[in-house]
């Protein structure tokens, strides 16, 4: 089964950024079927128009696991993504990038959940149980061998196992409404979304850090940080030890990105997401080597379509924070191998989340990099927002302390099923929301 199903959340402003400025968010979703009645339900996030375009590209490389023995699949998940990825024809409108390896995404992303649902395993327990070979094994590695080998990635293996924010378009009061409650809730991290204009973002800048840096809007019983601790230092923490981060969805050239977010030192952020185009390893180092005499980091990813970019970004010493995308990268097998290259430059794992079906997505990929690879809950941080899980048949879930709860039903996989109710609703163009406009 193959849907094109899209959420009217331009209506309400949810996503928009200073790039992205009306946002449908939008999932093409696949489901695999075997004979015997194993089921895998995969996809990937896109933000409206053009959903239908990869749900084509989906079709056509979902049409080549047809006769294919699932198990033989799941023997060796790194030959399959190969395999997957390694159709001589369809590998020329990519390759390795663009709308052949979004849909690429959807279908290894599909095995993965039918994999760990064959085990009855949800995905990140799947994974932290395989031994390190079986791990090498289910990883991409082609193209990144000059950073990280095979052998290098099982020896690390070897030796872990060893061991035991705010829209664009939200008014002021909003933002100062969602502030208060997040912080009641135990959010510390907060992420603020910069690039339309210097005067607006200065302001809710300080409006924001009013709020989370303030010890009376947080409950009584909240532990809060200390600011002076080695990881909140690095992070600019405030006197509550609350983090601020920015995020300007790619909206400056290099020069003006840095003179932008040097303007903004004043509000203390952690880094700077997104700063200019995803694919411009150099132009993201001269902005962080521009901005590190003011303490502020840079950080991008999800918009980094394969592992090779990322291996760029941590040659070229260009970011501080690598933000996986779980639906751009191409399925779980090539996120491990960006995950291994990551811990091997020491750098940190911010998964991208929101959207649609994200965050069910990423709590996953934290855990595997938290027990299977890095062992470092400094070095886990994921991102959350807050909508469109109820269209899902096992949602995320944040406890009182503002993080997510681990995913432990044996039926879930990778958390990627939607209810039929919601796919029969906002399926594009014939569901029942989209037919009644």
């Amino acid at each position: 089964m193959l849907v094109d199903v899209r959420f009217p959340t331009s209506v309400t402003g949810d996503g928009t950024d200073a790039m992205n400025t009306d946002c449908d968010y939008s999932a093409a979703y696949v489901t695999l079927y075997t004979d015997y009645e194993l089921v895998g339900h995969g996809m990937t996030f896109t933000i409206g128009r053009g959903t239908d375009i990869v749900c084509h590209a989906i079709q056509v490389l979902a049409q080549r696991l047809v006769g294919r023995d699932p198990e033989a699949f799941f023997a060796n998940m790194g030959q399959a993504w190969d395999w997957m990825s390694g159709d001589p024809q369809l590998r020329w409108i990519g390759p390795e990038k663009g709308v052949i390896h979004l849909a690429l995404a959807a279908v290894n992303n599909a095995v993965w959940d039918m994999f760990a649902k064959s085990r009855k395993k949800p995905l990140w327990k799947l994974i932290v149980d395989m031994t390190p070979e079986e791990v090498v094994n289910a990883t991409a590695f082609r193209y990144i061998t000059d950073v990280l080998t095979r052998e290098e990635a099982l020896a690390m293996l070897k030796e872990k196992e060893g061991e035991s924010g705010s829209e664009r378009r939200y008014s002021d009061d909003k933002v100062a409404q969602l502030m208060k409650e997040a912080v009641q809730a135990g959010w510390s991290q907060f992420k603020m979304k910069v690039g339309t204009s210097l005067e607006d973002d200065l302001r809710r800048g300080k409006m924001i850090r009013g709020i989370i840096d303030d010890p009376k809007n947080y409950p009584a019983d909240k532990l809060l940080g200390d600011p002076n601790s080695a990881v909140l230092k690095e992070r600019n923490a405030g006197p509550t030890g609350a983090v601020l981060m920015i995020d300007a969805n790619q909206v400056w050239d290099v020069d003006e990105a840095i003179r932008y977010v040097k303007a903004l030192e004043e509000i203390r952020p952690w880094f700077i997401e997104e700063p200019t185009a995803p694919d411009d390893i150099l132009g993201h180092a001269a902005i962080r080597r521009a901005l590190a005499p003011y303490g502020i980091g840079v950080a991008t990813g999800e918009h980094a379509h394969n592992r090779m970019t990322f291996k760029q970004l941590f040659q070229a010493e260009a970011v501080d924070i690598a933000q996986i995308d779980a639906c751009r990268l191409g399925g779980v097998s090539e996120v491990l191998g960006v995950l291994l290259m990551a811990a091997k430059f020491g750098v940190l794992v911010c998964p991208h989340a929101g959207g649609v079906g994200l965050c069910e997505h990423v709590i996953h990929l934290s855990l595997i990099d938290y027990i299977a690879i890095s062992g470092s809950m400094e070095r886990n941080v994921i991102e959350y927002a807050d909508h469109l899980h109820e269209h899902f048949v096992y949602p995320c879930a944040i406890n009182g302390q503002g993080r997510y709860m681990v995913p432990e039903n044996e039926k879930e996989g990778y958390s990627t099923e939607m209810h039929a109710e919601s796919i029969a609703e906002y399926e594009f163009p014939n569901g029942s929301y989209w037919d009644s406009k």
